[in-house]
């Protein structure tokens, strides 16, 4: 997922909170950090990071998750990883990192009021922040949905608008944990195929086809939708009843690393009060409890989180795709 979000001013209260980050680092280090994040939201990244750690210099290597692991499988393969630390889109990318020995165990991360199911157990990447996706409608519509399965009722047939698998990292999590459970299955996108459900692109083109009323309903990622429902779009959004799958932006470090203090103390910011914090002013929901929300997401809004199997979904996706593909065109 490539779409920018929307940033929200609040840096001058994460200043304010630096010294409540966990381990800083006095001596001069450099480390390297491979990101998928937009470049404003990296480069804010490291700036507050280094308010903290003064001494740690970062290098920056930016791109999408694809180039990213592509990067870092060539490097594997001549032997020479360059990254120390990881901050990419999905967890799936960490997972593969994970089984193939990479990662590397951060036993004393402090994870105290992370929500269930955004960080590994085994402690090797750690959720940085929730994307989830919901359901957006545009406002003319008739029906108001709110649940999954009312979009696979015959009322909606010829409605529906969502991302594909095939070139949404979210939407590929979505896939993976829908067909796991018994309430949804492959049954239910079978449904959303026989009602014509349209698979497209990515989340941009879902929003532009609810905005415009193209597609009355669209399979969305939050804060599109609500950003855009912010700005006088036609739109509202619908945190449905099964709950919602998320994306979480995890963070890890390589085992590679000869910069292990300094890698540690990268993590131990973005998990930090003021890391959550910085998470929020760049327009994410905080993957902590207690953090304040971003302005776009409605007052006692309560988000209730899909359960994921991350290392299933590592091992059907490519199964789970092909599926897809056959059901809805590449």
């Amino acid at each position: 997922m490539t779409a920018r979000r929307v940033v929200r001013p609040a840096l001058l209260a994460l200043a304010a909170s630096a010294a409540m980050t966990g381990a800083v680092i006095a001596q001069t280090a450099k480390i390297v950090l491979y990101t998928s994040q937009p470049d404003k939201d990296a480069a804010q990244t490291v700036a507050e990071f280094r308010k903290v750690n003064p001494g740690v210099e970062i290098d920056i290597f930016r791109s999408g998750t694809t180039e990213v692991m592509s990067k870092l499988g060539a490097e594997f393969a001549a032997g020479a990883p360059k990254a120390d630390v990881l901050l990419i889109a999905d967890a799936v990318s960490m997972e593969a990192l994970k089984r193939d020995g990479r990662l590397l165990a951060y036993s004393e991360a402090k994870t105290d009021g992370f929500r269930e199911g955004t960080f590994d157990a085994d402690r090797t990447y750690f959720g940085s922040k929730l994307i989830t996706t919901g359901i957006a409608y545009n406002t003319a519509a008739n029906v108001k949905p709110t649940s999954w399965a009312d979009l696979a009722k015959p009322e909606f047939k010829g409605q529906i608008s969502m991302p594909s698998p095939l070139y949404s990292g979210a939407a590929a999590i979505m896939l993976g944990a829908m067909t796991a459970r018994p309430d949804l299955g492959w049954k239910y996108f079978e449904a959303l195929k026989a009602g014509e459900a349209q698979a497209v692109r990515g989340n941009g083109a879902v929003l532009k086809s609810v905005a415009t009323g193209e597609r009355a309903y669209g399979v969305l990622v939050d804060f599109m939708a609500l950003t855009a429902k912010a700005k006088g779009s036609p739109i509202e959004f619908v945190f449905p009843a099964e709950g919602l799958p998320a994306v979480t932006e995890p963070v890890a470090i390589l085992k590679s690393t000869a910069n292990a203090a300094a890698a540690k103390a990268f993590v131990d910011f973005i998990l930090s009060d003021a890391g959550q914090r910085l998470a929020v002013s760049q327009g994410y929901v905080p993957a902590k409890a207690g953090i304040d929300n971003p302005s776009w997401l409605p007052a006692g809004t309560a988000i209730k989180l899909m359960p994921v199997d991350i290392a299933a979904i590592l091992k059907s996706i490519e199964a789970d795709k092909k599926r897809f593909a056959d059901m809805f065109g590449g």
